[in-house]
């Protein structure tokens, strides 16, 4: 083979490989904003928008398989090792994460349909600040894998410790607001379930760093995390507790 068809090859593999990482960007950039939109109809009460957030959920899955097309043709026709080949296992694997991300979104939209039809609760403002966390994670690790960037994603990686942090304080409120008020038991729940949503949508941003940190590094990323979701095991939660 001469040098310039081996140019050629190497020249559309990038080419490919761009489109890919392109394709991958739009599609969590969707899925944050079907998150955005989510927190929105809660906000508003808005069962009909909340409707067409679950709906929208299609064009996030119709992404994905277009993308693991992609990667399937890639692996067939320029057969990648190495660098090349973790490139294109780690679009496979973010592909994947990225439409549980928007699948949580369009949970939260769901859940925000039976809750509209309850009185208000001064505790759904806790959901949005939740929302803002995660979007901004998902947002971040999408740049660090756009740009290859592995300290970026290491940093998106430890931080997630803050949505972590946030969840388990919204979560002793819920409860605390639930004990007190028996009749708002069941908004609460919708929210607990709301919220736990959210929290996932995190460790999703953070599967992506590690992948993002493989794909530059060559190794995976072994350092141990700090975990501050304690609702699977948390303190009692006395009457009173329930901040102003």
């Amino acid at each position: 083979m001469s040098g310039s068809s081996k140019e050629h090859i190497i020249k559309s593999y990038d080419d490919e490989l761009m489109r890919l990482t392109g394709e991958l960007v739009r599609m969590g950039e969707l899925a944050v904003s079907q998150l955005e939109a989510a927190i929105d109809v809660v906000d508003r009460r808005d069962d009909r928008a909340a409707q067409h957030v679950v709906h929208n959920d299609d064009a996030i899955d119709q992404l994905e398989q277009e993308i693991s097309h992609d990667v399937v043709r890639l692996l067939a026709l320029r057969a990648p090792i190495a660098g090349d080949l973790r490139n294109v296992f780690a679009a496979l694997r973010i592909a994947a994460d990225i439409e549980r991300i928007g699948d949580y979104a369009a949970n939260v939209a769901k859940r925000s349909i039976p809750l509209s039809m309850a009185a208000p609760l001064t505790p759904t403002g806790g959901l949005a600040h939740l929302a803002e966390l995660a979007a901004e994670e998902v947002r971040e690790v999408l740049r660090a894998y756009r740009d290859r960037d592995a300290e970026r994603a290491y940093k998106v990686w430890q931080d997630d410790v803050a949505l972590d942090e946030a969840y388990t304080a919204y979560f002793r409120e819920l409860l605390t607001y639930m004990m007190e008020d028996p009749r708002v038991i069941t908004p609460c729940t919708h929210l607990l379930f709301m919220a736990k949503n959210i929290e996932r949508i995190g460790d999703h941003a953070t599967n992506i760093a590690e992948n993002v940190w493989f794909q530059v590094k060559g190794e995976p990323l072994i350092a141990q995390r700090d975990k501050r979701d304690l609702t699977s095991n948390p303190e009692p939660v006395k009457l009173g507790d329930r901040p102003d």
